[in-house]
């Protein structure tokens, strides 16, 4: 393929995830974003819509979420979004699924249209991780994913693996079995708000933070980051 398509087919991208970010952002009312009635209103429509035909919703959101993540979206909306509409432990099913997926096709789109810039920008500051990934890419991207990629931006992790050419299929079930420890405590915490902004009639900061069905998904965080700074420190600090 001709540099100058590579390139339209590029910039025909970028163009893409511009129109749907804005047609995202478009659909919220941002001058009630501060209304904790807006987001009651939210909620008892969303519950309805969802209740009313739970497996077309489930398809719909597995294919929003592939786009979402496949045109750069950030992680962690997407799983509490997943949390809110689908409880925990669907929600944490469909959201590993569709993530893995559109981190997939992300990453192949790096890997074609954009592995010169990617090894330009990133190998430098990953050189030390190169080797290493090399050793053995599924087990230390898998703890990569575990750990939270390092502190590095979600599309970022997604893209990453262009620097040392990691198999597809590696890519994909690494990803997901890393994936899957704190994408459940943030559809925990999804649905904990969502249970919170059902049964509230007034947002209270403090209620919030002492409402078990927040509280312990947080804790739960707050445990996996202790555990992925062990992790980290275990395997990627350490000279190899």
């Amino acid at each position: 393929m001709s540099k100058k398509l590579k390139f339209f087919l590029g910039i025909s991208y970028l163009f893409i995830l511009l129109i749907f970010l804005y047609f995202i952002f478009s659909q919220m009312e941002i001058n009630r974003l501060n209304d904790f009635l807006y987001y009651k209103e939210l909620q008892t429509d969303l519950e309805k819509y969802i209740g009313n035909s739970i497996y077309i919703n489930l398809l719909w959101f597995f294919i929003f979420s592939i786009i979402w993540v496949a045109l750069l979206g950030f992680g962690t909306p997407i799983l509490i979004l997943s949390g809110i509409l689908f409880g925990k432990w669907i929600g944490t099913f469909i959201s590993v699924i569709s993530v893995s997926f559109g981190a997939l096709i992300l990453y192949s789109i790096a890997s074609f249209f954009f592995a010169d810039l990617v090894q330009k920008i990133f190998k430098t500051k990953f050189i030390k991780y190169i080797e290493l990934f090399k050793k053995d890419e599924f087990y230390y991207y898998f703890v990569f994913r575990f750990v939270g990629g390092l502190g590095t931006p979600f599309f970022l992790q997604n893209i990453l693996p262009v620097i040392f050419n990691m198999k597809k299929l590696n890519y994909f079930f690494s990803s997901i079995l890393g994936f899957i420890p704190g994408f459940f405590v943030f559809n925990t915490i999804g649905a904990g708000l969502n249970k919170y902004v059902k049964t509230s009639d007034s947002f209270n900061f403090v209620d919030l933070i002492f409402n078990k069905e927040v509280y312990l998904p947080l804790t739960m965080f707050a445990f996996l980051i202790l555990l992925s700074l062990i992790i980290k420190k275990k395997v990627f600090d350490v000279k190899h």
